[in-house]
């Protein structure tokens, strides 16, 4: 049966279409697809979408297992203007109570139904397969990331649409999902020095099992992660405030995952699903704000969209190429982290999200576009 390869990719660069076509022409691959925001990863591009037979690989899932977003409505009396009258205080506020950056970890004032539900997904990882090491990693270390955020691409944001306020958080499964993901990329590869690529697992391997068990834990514990993170911030917006706010979630979803449906793994590495009236959530960039969408379940695109607008510069170049001070005049009217740390960061360079949601408006429909009044990124 001959495979099923789309690409709806938005000038992507020679090496990740290069990079796309070795992972499809891999046997064990049935199907994929690029998404409008696709360009260069190692081992498989991020914005990709990768179904296999009988075989799961740890490097398409990547190191951020897990990764994805969550949007909350956050209720309260005349909410967004005392939100816009107070933004440098929720601003401080936020940065106060919510660690951010890499290597950050909680103060152990994580809320009793994270902490209860954390011990929930250790037991239920503890009674599948696994290795010993990792279990005692994770009951020494992985309670101290939940409700932290991490740095590179990962945020909090509070935005708007009409008269409501919003709360988008991107983040994962932080320094215990590139742990145990750096493990697995090793043990797949068998080594050390050349593991980013494409190392297939047999699922019924024990190593294949191994990895399916962790990468469940992963998957629910970054769900959880950033559950964490929105009780945090609301608690910072009541004590700016001084009132006791609602919350209402819309969805919380992973982006980066392998997960099984009819027999097959469906890897997407920075791509968000999007079956037939399943929720998602698509962020642009700092100043252009995020779209909260519905899919269409649309088989050409392996029922995906894009997880983001997508980058036109690397991290390396857009540190080379843009000032602080156009950083800075593009984010005019939004409080957020704006410096030089940052600057890879900016709105110039990512692809133009408009582009991009109008490149998949047959996978998805959008219900609300976000604008940004405060953001954070480590």
């Amino acid at each position: 049966m001959e495979k099923k390869i789309f690409n709806y990719s938005i000038n992507p660069e020679k090496e990740a279409i290069k990079q796309f076509k070795e992972c499809y022409s891999q046997k064990f691959v049935t199907s994929a697809a690029l998404m409008p925001d696709a360009h260069l990863g190692y081992a498989a591009p991020i914005g990709s979408v990768l179904i296999t037979k009988g075989f799961v690989v740890p490097a398409w899932v990547g190191f951020d297992i897990g990764c994805g977003l969550i949007a909350v409505r956050i209720k309260g009396k005349n909410i967004l203007e005392r939100i816009k009258k107070n933004t440098e205080k929720i601003y401080n506020q936020i940065n106060r109570d919510i660690p951010i950056g890499v290597g950050e970890y909680n103060k152990g004032d994580i809320s009793v139904k994270t902490k209860k539900e954390f011990e929930k997904i250790l037991n239920k990882f503890e009674k599948g397969e696994h290795d010993k090491n990792i279990l005692q990693f994770l009951k020494s270390t992985a309670r101290k990331h939940l409700g932290t955020l991490g740095g590179g691409n990962h945020f909090i944001e509070i935005g708007f649409y009409k008269k409501e306020v919003w709360l988008i958080i991107h983040s994962g499964s932080r320094g215990i999902g590139h742990k145990v993901a750096t493990k697995y990329m090793i043990k797949a590869s068998g080594s050390k020095n050349n593991y980013e690529k494409t190392f297939p697992l047999d699922v019924k391997s024990q190593l294949g099992k191994e990895y399916l068990n962790i990468l469940d834990f992963g998957l629910e514990y970054a769900l959880l992660n950033r559950l964490e993170i929105s009780y945090k911030v609301i608690s910072s917006l009541e004590k700016v405030l001084g009132e006791k706010l609602k919350s209402e979630l819309y969805v919380n979803k992973n982006h980066n995952h392998a997960i099984k449906e009819k027999e097959l793994y469906i890897h997407r590495k920075g791509a968000t699903p999007a079956k037939k009236g399943e929720k998602g959530i698509i962020p642009g960039n700092m100043r252009d704000g995020t779209f909260l969408v519905r899919g269409l379940g649309n088989p050409k695109f392996l029922n995906s969209s894009s997880h983001g607008a997508g980058r036109i510069l690397s991290r390396t170049s857009a540190k080379q190429r843009i000032t602080l001070k156009e950083f800075q005049e593009s984010m005019e009217g939004i409080r957020g982290t704006i410096s030089e740390k940052t600057i890879d960061e900016s709105p110039m360079a990512y692809k133009n999200i408009l582009d991009v949601m109008e490149a998949q408006k047959q996978s998805v429909k959008i219900i609300k576009h976000l604008k940004p009044l405060i953001n954070w990124k480590g």
